[in-house]
């Protein structure tokens, strides 16, 4: 498949996805969106895939935002429409993906691209990441998950602030809120992220994908987390990676999962 913002590698069970907009911070648009989603489509469907790493090209952004000239003439209708079909395509869509994904941060996070680094299930930023929502500086507010998955993270007092302030906190403070999981240098992040993903990529996909649905249903309003995480536990004694994990484990030798 042919795409012309992204590029994609995949080595080792494990692929990248690189935003390719250098000249615009790699800044998303429509286009880029909808991208983005039909490469998680393809990714998903292929079993040789195991974990999905999503960064940005250059050295100076993962995303800084989104393309404001596409929407600056936009009536309330517009705009609606605009955050539902992104939620939909691609930032929804990630968070209850049935593979994980990383973020890997590098340089600025702004806008719709820290809406998507929060959308993928953890982060790893480099020392030079900035990240923020500094819609409120455009008369807006964070349209694709924002002002639901920054307070999650951080909390409710802290996420509050970033949005009314529209204030960047650099790779350190994200750390120190939990908005990431890891910093390290630029040089390093895309091989450290792969070596987490690795780890990862070794236990059992298909007990990964129930993993990820039990945690999210916790973040679902009117969805007892509890109660899915039994259902899911219980789904898993019929899957080929329990037989496998197990057996290894009483033969005392590593599992090979088939996923």
């Amino acid at each position: 498949m042919e795409y012309e913002n992204i590029l994609i590698e995949t080595d080792d069970h494990i692929s990248v996805i690189t935003i390719n907009r250098p000249t615009k911070l790699n800044a998303l648009n429509k286009p880029t969106i909808e991208e983005l989603h039909r490469a998680l489509i393809q990714l998903e469907e292929d079993k040789a895939v195991r974990v999905v790493i999503i960064t940005g090209s250059g050295e100076k952004a993962f995303v800084a935002g989104a393309d404001i000239k596409e929407f600056s003439s936009f009536n309330v209708s517009e705009g609606s429409q605009l955050a539902a079909k992104g939620q939909e395509l691609l930032f929804d869509y990630a968070q209850n993906y049935s593979k994980p994904i990383i973020a890997a941060v590098n340089g600025f996070a702004l806008g719709g691209g820290l809406e998507l680094a929060m959308a993928c299930h953890f982060r790893v930023a480099s020392t030079n990441a900035k990240m923020g929502l500094p819609e409120v500086t455009l008369g807006l507010i964070p349209g694709y998950g924002g002002t639901q998955r920054l307070p999650q993270l951080i909390g409710k007092g802290r996420a509050m602030e970033l949005i009314m302030t529209a204030d960047m906190i650099n790779a350190e403070k994200a750390l120190d809120y939990g908005l990431v999981n890891h910093v390290v240098e630029q040089a390093e992040l895309l091989s450290f992220t792969k070596t987490i993903a690795q780890k990862i990529s070794n236990n059992s996909s298909s007990a990964i994908s129930k993993a990820i649905k039990s945690i999210n249903a916790n973040f679902r309003d009117g969805t007892n987390g509890y109660h899915e995480e039994i259902k899911h536990f219980g789904e898993c004694f019929n899957t080929q990676d329990f037989t496998e994990g197990t057996t290894a484990f009483l033969e005392k030798r590593k599992p090979n999962f088939k996923g």
